[in-house]
């Protein structure tokens, strides 16, 4: 699990050093403009959306392990080519790799951590992953804008060369993981994806979280660099430092908050938190209307703006350790590797659908973007305590069925629905 950990941590600390720049990167140093800068982003989510329907299978049938080897190598080399790539064509195939094997890292680490934890450290674990994760961004982040320089193409080269290396030595890291025994789906070879896909869609409780995460995703990650940022310059006359600020907010809240957080997530009902996340956010579209909307100071309209995104943020830490865990428990024996990457998939779709609802709104119709997304963050409140309804108390409640076990002094009691309690 360390050294789980600690990949985790590669792999974000290189993606920092590249993705806060490669807009500008395509677009004004290779000279490829917005329209290509714009393209490359799209194919970032085409990509993901491409490869992660098959991931999940090949992560039941070889493992996660040999999944996520194949991924870093072809992150790496879609990293080192991107940098190294002068033309359109070769900066959009470049993207494409680095794209998806970014794209499977996510469900093969999530199931990995599944395999190395039990039901009693898994919210803790996905906690840990979450922080190191942002961490990691924030650190590649910071020196990689002391690194960078517009006017000499060298220096982003070296930023995707210094990427591609930590997803190399995160293969030389992931080398040494000798994982334990996951149980595997007997016959998993011969049965097809088709059939995993609708074993998959015939769990409704799994269904209702996919529903579920894609608002998540939709009504927060997908609007953080497209439609909150514009709607920030635009309608709150927020400057870029500001915005550079908020954004700073939303990461040291997590880096902050994530293990005080835990101590009160991990005994409450998952879904009554997650909840709880819709209503804070429903509270942080608020500040972000009273920046917009607002007849107050500059001053008070930026502290609201940057309220907002640290709003998200303790949104967000009290995710990590709810919605990952939760995937794993619905997941039947054998299957983790295909939920998450199913989970992983409507992940891209949301960030895919995000900013092209999101961006424009965001830019012109200030009002009626902040009354939709308010809506949509009360609809994941309206959204967890339906789910609720259907699952049972080891998936919503795992430290009360372990608590009745020890009490009985026996086996796991059958399911029961976890309104019963």
């Amino acid at each position: 699990m360390r050294r789980i950990h600690v990949g985790n941590a590669l792999s974000a600390f290189g993606l920092g050093f590249t993705v806060p720049y490669l807009y500008v990167y395509v677009a004004q140093v290779r000279g490829l403009g917005a329209m290509t800068a714009g393209t490359v982003l799209a194919v970032f989510a085409v990509a993901a959306l491409a490869v992660l329907p098959f991931a999940g299978r090949a992560i039941v049938r070889r493992g996660p392990l040999p999944v996520l080897l194949a991924a870093l190598v072809t992150a790496a080399v879609g990293a080192l080519s991107l940098g190294l790539a002068g033309s359109a064509a070769t900066v959009l195939a470049s993207a494409a790799l680095l794209g998806a094997g970014q794209a499977v890292m996510q469900p093969a680490l999530a199931t990995m951590i599944v395999d190395c934890s039990t039901a009693d450290t898994r919210s803790r674990a996905f906690a840990m992953q979450f922080f190191l994760q942002n961490l990691g961004l924030g650190v590649g982040g910071l020196i990689g804008g002391h690194l960078v320089d517009t006017t000499r193409v060298s220096s982003f080269t070296l930023l995707f060369a210094i990427e591609a290396a930590m997803f190399l030595l995160l293969v030389v890291v992931m080398t040494t993981v000798r994982m334990p025994h996951s149980p595997r789906i007997e016959g998993a070879p011969g049965r097809s994806a088709k059939g995993s896909w609708k074993q998959l869609l015939g769990n409704r409780a799994m269904v209702q979280l996919c529903v579920l995460g894609f608002v998540l995703f939709f009504a927060c990650y997908g609007q953080f660099e497209s439609g909150l940022s514009a709607y920030g310059v635009e309608a709150a006359g927020i400057s870029t430092s500001a915005l550079g600020s908020a954004l700073a907010a939303n990461t040291g809240m997590i880096v902050v908050a994530q293990f005080v957080v835990l101590r009160f997530v991990e005994r409450r009902r998952r879904t009554r938190v997650i909840a709880v996340v819709g209503l804070i956010w429903a509270v942080a579209w608020l500040a972000a209307g009273y920046a917009g909307l607002g007849h107050g100071s500059r001053e008070m309209a930026t502290a609201a703006f940057v309220s907002t995104y640290a709003l998200f943020g303790l949104g967000e830490a009290m995710l990590s350790p709810t919605v990952a865990p939760l995937v794993a428990d619905l997941a039947p024996e054998g299957m983790a590797g295909q939920y998450n990457s199913a989970f992983a998939l409507v992940k891209q779709l949301a960030l895919a659908v995000g900013p092209a609802v999101g961006g424009p709104m965001g830019a012109s119709l200030h009002a009626p973007y902040v009354v939709t997304f308010l809506l949509f963050s009360l609809g994941i409140s309206v959204l967890a305590v339906r789910l609720g309804r259907g699952l049972t108390v080891a998936q919503d409640q795992p430290w009360a069925a372990r608590s009745r076990v020890v009490t009985r002094g026996g086996t796991a009691p059958d399911p029961i629905p976890a309104e019963a309690t």
